[in-house]
């Protein structure tokens, strides 16, 4: 299965979504945690976190890209993405949460 990859080989549409994956999962598991504004069941909360959340987010379209990257030689290439992707994702899950505790804290929603 070869995954499309855009502006040169740079695979931005798996990198879009993870981030945005990992930025809702920040702001639902803020604001739906014990401070959290939202009261929401446990399992219903895991349920959106890792189902929902999770099936959205594309880490085995991310793994197969890596090994493409790898099995074509191109080491650099792969070690950008690694890197670009995980700090990516944790600014984002960050951001999220940080978004989640203004809301909580305003009173919003």
């Amino acid at each position: 299965m070869v995954l499309p990859q855009v502006a040169g080989g740079f695979p931005w549409p798996t990198l879009f979504v993870n981030v945005t994956g990992s930025f809702v999962i920040g702001l639902y598991a803020g604001l739906t945690g014990p401070d959290g504004r939202l009261f929401v069941d446990p399992r219903v909360r895991q349920f959106v976190m890792t189902g929902i959340c999770g099936g959205y987010t594309t880490f085995s379209a991310f793994s197969i890209e890596m090994l493409r990257f790898v099995q074509d030689g191109d080491r650099k290439q792969a070690a950008i993405y690694l890197g670009v992707s995980v700090i990516t994702w944790l600014v984002a899950v960050w951001l999220g949460d940080i978004a989640a505790r203004r809301l909580n804290n305003r009173g919003g929603l």
